[in-house]
């Protein structure tokens, strides 16, 4: 008997409906499966007799042809288990075959029948309904997750014995109910850390607020133990909340990576990632067999932090610089090609040479000239081109760390980065792809951000007097309307000028870069 069931393949952060065709045409004992299958997949017969025998069940004793259209997309990963093991008690005729198309069935199945966790249920669940199917059955680690997306009915099972019983209709199965908005919104101000924890640090605290007011990408520089990572860690708990199309957007990322915590649902809170400086480039940006998102994708709505920046190897870091600017990567392979978000704000943190204490107040450097220029050029232009603020982090005094007064809260600092947005998001209404100063391009520099006679006088100065690249001018401009929009001032002002001007460290002379 031909039984087809549906289950889904995940394809980059969209999910594709697979077809499990299931047939027992006679003919001596074995298991046949075509349509491209993976290892893990070719393996499932194993897990699925196991299981089946330990429910009371069993494998046909008959020639098995187990067929997955379209049969020229490779499918992987253990998640088809419980879809061919319905499929082929359907095509014994163990249980009802007659409702078994109107679900989509996904699930890793255990030795002893039991359920295990699968990669990609959002999207498989979107896919789903778009499709109009009845119900989408998957292990209820998985539950929560699916059971976002409304007018679909997601039901949650831990062991194969319950889909049996479903379809037999000697049991029911209850679908999962989710309050996506309420848990949203309850969850989106949770943290652990506040800027309210650091001590002194008010200049840098500062230029993190610019930042993340204007989403710009910034870059610490500073002596061992002076708070760069401490700050960076932060930088989070000011950005402005998520709203549901971007939590949405970031949840399927991260349920694609297989990243999203058990019996979880929506990402409240915009991510941080922080790679070690031994990540390799496919790690970093995405990739593999089947193409998996990287770090930059996970950090997609959120931040991404490269601390100890000059010790990523310079392949690793010279991999971003397409991806920072077209804020997605694309990943191409012989028989497909695949795009992954990467929106992102890149904090790093770096020493200013290898001993750590150049430019030091008190601690006196033992590094030569041309070995601080050797490990400030580590960092390609390029790279630096795409970093907007240059931020010297001093050590912090005694007096500060010894001081009873209570810095600023995040909350406080988060206001009035909500309101920098506000701003942007009038400015950028109708421009497709832009919604932060960071993303102004050339042409709508001239537009966006002019300067008086005074402000035009300023900068020429300062780039003659401090030895600024030309690259640094646009990074200026965009910055000092950053901070007009803080200051909800119209128009960029001499002294908005004069603030950016100052986070531009490394074009200096004698920065290198």
């Amino acid at each position: 008997m031909l039984v087809k069931v549906f289950g889904s393949a995940v394809y980059g952060v969209n999910a594709l409906t697979i077809t499990i065709e299931v047939d027992t045409p006679g003919g001596k004992n074995e298991f046949i499966i075509v349509g491209l299958p993976d290892n893990a997949v070719k393996e499932s017969i194993e897990r699925i007799t196991s299981a089946l025998k330990n429910v009371q069940m069993e494998r046909p004793r008959t020639r098995l042809v187990v067929n997955m259209a379209p049969a020229d997309i490779k499918k992987a990963g253990a998640a088809y288990d419980l879809p061919i093991a319905i499929g082929m008690l359907g095509a014994s005729r163990q249980i009802p075959a007659d409702h078994l198309p109107e679900y989509i069935i996904m699930g890793e199945l255990s030795l002893d029948g039991s359920l295990q966790p699968i990669k990609g249920a959002l999207p498989i669940a979107i896919q789903a309904r778009s499709e109009k199917f009845k119900g989408l059955i998957l292990p209820k680690a998985n539950a929560r997750e699916a059971a976002m997306v409304n007018n679909l009915n997601v039901y949650g099972v831990e062991h194969i014995s319950e889909v049996i019983n479903f379809f037999k209709g000697t049991a029911e199965l209850v679908p999962v109910e989710v309050n996506t908005r309420e848990e949203f919104f309850q969850s989106q101000y949770e943290f652990d850390i506040d800027f309210n924890d650091v001590k002194g640090q008010e200049n840098v605290k500062r230029a993190l607020e610019i930042a993340a007011a204007g989403g710009h990408n910034a870059i610490l520089i500073g002596p061992p133990g002076a708070g760069k990572t401490m700050l960076a860690k932060r930088l989070p708990t000011i950005l402005p909340p998520l709203s549901l199309h971007e939590a949405l957007e970031t949840t399927k990322i991260h349920s694609v990576a297989g990243k999203l915590p058990v019996n979880s649902s929506l990402i409240a809170r915009r991510p941080f990632r922080s790679p070690h400086h031994t990540i390799s480039d496919v790690a970093l940006v995405g990739g593999g067999g089947m193409p998996q998102p990287g770090e930059i994708s996970l950090a997609h709505n959120g931040v991404l932090f490269l601390d100890e920046l000059p010790e990523f190897k310079r392949t690793v870091l010279e991999v971003m610089r397409q991806p920072m600017e077209e804020r997605r990567v694309s990943i191409s392979r012989a028989k497909v090609s695949i795009d992954f978000p990467a929106s992102f704000m890149l904090i790093a943190s770096m020493n200013p040479c290898p001993c750590g204490y150049f430019n030091h107040p008190e601690k006196e450097c033992t590094c030569s000239p041309v070995v601080v220029q050797r490990y400030l050029n580590k960092i390609s232009g390029p790279l630096l081109d795409r970093i907007d603020l240059h931020v010297e982090v001093t050590p912090v005094s005694f007096n500060e760390l010894s001081s009873k007064q209570t810095s600023e809260p995040s909350e406080s600092v988060r206001d009035r980065v909500i309101k920098a947005r506000e701003i942007q998001a009038e400015r950028f209404k109708e421009s497709t792809g832009v919604y932060c100063n960071a993303q102004i391009s050339s042409k709508q520099l001239k537009e966006i951000c002019v300067i008086n006679t005074v402000g035009q006088t300023l900068l020429k100065t300062a780039m003659d007097r401090l030895n600024l690249s030309a690259r640094a001018y646009d990074r200026i401009l965009k910055v000092s309307r950053t901070i007009a929009d803080l200051a909800a001032s119209e128009e960029i002002k001499p002294e908005h000028l004069a603030e950016a001007i100052q986070y531009r460290s490394l074009d200096r002379e004698g920065w290198g870069g």
